[in-house]
């Protein structure tokens, strides 16, 4: 029968080619030489090879390359000797116009990637052709729901399947070779402004997922679903709930007694687990990492005080259960935002002459830690980046040290690191050879005031700082920089200083290389090692077309290694960064955010699709503008619009820019604002928190800063046809001296 049924495949395929002529025979030879290689494929993924990722460098299996997140690559065919030679492979579009934040997977010759909205795009490692593409059609109206872009970090890979979260909650399984979906679960309430972004992990068969929401008022929780059939296995709440109710675990009857008033409940309490997760094999532990409390005053959450536990807290959880193991808090009673869902990355050190098996996080408190991942212990901490709101960590409490005088309760606090954190969601990485973690860390102070007149809404944001403590920030004010830090010494053993902050996520190899985007438009290579002068030398760069803050990923083909990583801005600090994230879409080029896929070898020779610069002359408004409007607009704005149109009214590149719409001074703007117009566009329908009067107001305020910017504009043109005239004309000190 096998026989039969192969000879009539044969036979049929024969006569469909002859039928269709030469070109389909031509056609169906060039397939089956840009197919993927005969490496072992997703269907091949069980629990053992994810365990022993490290040993199939030309992969990459997982997220983080690796169970314990290192980012270090095996390979070295690119190295510091011939790194130079690197070029362009092949680009891959991905059409979108949005932030991309994820790590390509790449397995039997096929990269499996996320972009904008949570599509996910398989494409043929070697060649750059898509394989599919499948869009899970996310609503329009999630958008407003993600405090910073609609970002996706990536898939999960197991056992025939590709996993993704998608922004509005729901868990999907799609087919690896087809992108059909297999199965689709929703993991959260949608009637809550929940989202998903991160990269789901597998681990022991269950697909480990968290979410997002915190500004804008939601409880957190970490789930695990049965990968074969997305069953849900068990969910663990980072945070106490409506104590009217029954408590979910034992865990959280201890945390009840941190938490003080009712507002925390009623918000959400936060603590989501919106990234970082590890896992030790061996010690069978799987590590989370937990966001900041909501709203982020305490004062307005818990104003009794209380560490509220577990928001911004390292948890290490039994993974077959969800069984709280033990916590370590890095921020307790977080009252700035300080994340603790940074990259956790698992190693071995010698510290005190002792092998230790450690964990490390650099959350965005700006401290640098390292713990004993059996039994949650400080070992040691530094502050990796400028620390005002803390002197230091108590060693015996393992608790943070306070700074005097931060009480932004009566008057505006300047502090830092900034809730944009000293490092945030970029992946950092950990080179065994050189003992090494590669950070990307940003400079960044923030102004905090409490929001004496809070009042909790539904789906708005619900931080609980006063919109109007800061409408700008300045280009001149924030940097980044690449730190090679020592964890043993807990000390920078080289850095690299940025124009900007917000720099993509680091790769580390055995090739003595350190691969990382930045917020300016590159891609750049460094030894790892540093150059004995205090910094990395960069050995190679090249430009990305615009500005990058995912982590790369490198992987082997027929000998070949290549180097993967997706460009595209947005997040966070483009949509909000105003000014200083205007400075980076501009050094990127002010070209259109158009979002691809680079991928680089040795001897490429392919080049980025050339794009036309965006054009930013605009004509001021004419008429007299009352200051009390512009005061009132200003507040309007901050409450309603900074988050994604950035502040100060200046766009990052990512979302229009508002001084320059003509849609925006059209009859149009009250339908868009109060009526939710665009909402399919992803543009929230503010109409339930948002007046007509407070439309006018923000009109009035953009209105003003449009005209600031033509002013500048007129500035710079008049500059610049004036400087022509001024280098024809010897300076005054020249003439002084001819006339001699």
């Amino acid at each position: 029968m096998r026989a039969t049924v192969l000879t009539g495949f044969a036979l049929g395929l024969a006569v469909s080619l002859t039928a269709c002529g030469d070109d389909a025979a031509s056609d169906a030879a060039a397939r089956e030489r840009q197919a993927p290689p005969a490496l072992p494929g997703v269907e091949a993924i069980d629990d053992a090879r994810l365990v022993n990722a490290a040993s199939e460098p030309q992969s990459w299996l997982t997220y983080g390359g690796t169970y314990d997140e290192q980012r270090f690559s095996k390979l070295d065919k690119i190295s510091t000797a011939n790194v130079a030679q690197l070029g362009l492979a092949f680009s891959y579009d991905t059409n979108t116009t949005r932030g991309l934040e994820a790590t390509p997977i790449v397995v039997g010759g096929v990269i499996y990637t996320t972009g904008s909205w949570s599509i996910v795009y398989a494409v043929d490692a070697k060649t750059g052709q898509e394989i599919w593409r499948y869009d899970p059609k996310v609503p329009g109206e999630t958008g407003p729901k993600a405090c910073c872009d609609v970002v996706n970090r990536g898939v999960a890979a197991y056992q025939g399947k590709i996993y993704v979260g998608a922004l509005d909650g729901r868990l999907i399984a799609l087919d690896a070779k087809t992108g059909a979906v297999v199965w689709e679960k929703l993991t959260v309430d949608q009637s809550k402004p929940y989202t998903i972004t991160m990269a789901p992990r597998v681990v022991k068969g269950k697909v480990i997922i968290g979410n997002g929401g915190a500004e804008l008022g939601v409880r957190g929780y970490v789930s695990a679903y049965d990968a074969a059939s997305g069953d849900l296995v068990w969910r663990f709440y980072t945070v106490p709930g409506d104590p009217a109710l029954p408590v979910e675990n034992p865990a959280l009857e201890a945390a009840m007694k941190t938490w003080t008033g009712d507002t925390y409940y009623k918000v959400g309490g936060g603590g989501t687990v919106w990234d970082a997760i590890a896992f030790d094999p061996e010690l069978d532990l799987l590590y989370v990492g937990t966001g900041n409390g909501s709203p982020w005053s305490r004062l307005i959450r818990s104003p009794q005080g209380g560490e509220n536990l577990y928001v911004s807290s390292i948890l290490a959880l039994r993974p077959d259960t969800g069984e709280l193991v033990w916590h370590y808090q890095t921020t307790p009673g977080d009252n700035w935002d300080y994340t603790s869902t940074q990259h956790i990355m698992l190693a071995d050190l010698t510290i005190n002459e002792q092998p230790r098996k450690v964990l490390m996080q650099a959350p965005k408190n700006g401290f640098f830690y390292v713990l004993d991942r059996a039994t949650g212990e400080l070992l040691s901490a530094n502050n990796y980046v400028k620390v005002t709101w803390a002197t230091g960590i108590d060693m015996k409490t393992g608790k943070p040290i306070e700074a005097p005088g931060l009480d932004y309760s009566k008057e505006t606090k300047t502090v830092e690191p900034s809730p944009l954190g000293g490092h945030n969601w970029q992946p950092m990485s950990f080179n065994p050879k050189t003992g090494l973690v590669y950070i990307p860390a940003n400079d960044i102070a923030w102004a905090f005031g409490l929001d004496k007149n809070f009042t909790y809404r539904p789906g708005g944001w619900n931080t609980g700082n006063d919109p109007t403590t800061g409408d700008a920030i300045p280009r001149g004010d924030v940097t980044g920089r690449l730190i090679a830090w020592d964890p043993v010494t807990q000390k920078a053993a080289w850095q690299q200083m940025y124009p900007g902050p917000w720099n993509g996520g680091t790769l580390s190899t055995a090739g003595g290389l350190v691969f990382q985007g930045t917020a300016h438009g590159t891609f750049v290579a460094y030894d790892a090692s540093g150059d004995g002068a205090g910094n990395g030398k960069v050995l190679w760069e090249a430009p990305a077309g615009t500005g990058v803050m995912a982590g790369p990923s490198t992987y082997e083909i027929d000998g070949e290694q290549y180097v993967a990583v997706m460009a595209g801005w947005g997040g966070a600090f483009g949509l909000v960064g105003g000014d200083a994230s205007a400075a980076a879409h501009e050094r990127a080029g002010n070209n259109p955010n158009n979002g691809r896929l680079l991928v680089y070898k040795l001897g490429g020779t392919a080049s980025i699709p050339a794009s036309e610069a965006v054009d930013k002359e605009v004509a001021a408004i004419a008429g007299d503008l009352d200051a009390a409007a512009v005061k009132k607009g200003n507040f309007a704005y901050h409450t309603w619009c900074a988050f994604c149109h950035g502040v100060g009214a200046i766009s990052g590149g990512v979302i229009p820019d508002l001084r320059t719409s003509e849609l925006f001074f059209s009859e149009a703007l009250e339908p868009i604002v109060l009526e939710g117009s665009l909402l399919g566009k992803g543009m929230p329908n503010l109409g339930q928190w948002v007046t007509k009067d407070d439309v006018a107001m923000i009109r009035v305020y953009i209105t003003a800063k449009r005209n600031e910017l033509a002013a500048a504009n007129a500035a710079a043109d008049a500059a610049k046809a004036a400087a022509p005239a001024a280098a024809a004309t010897p300076p005054a000190a020249s003439r002084t001296a001819a006339s001699r």
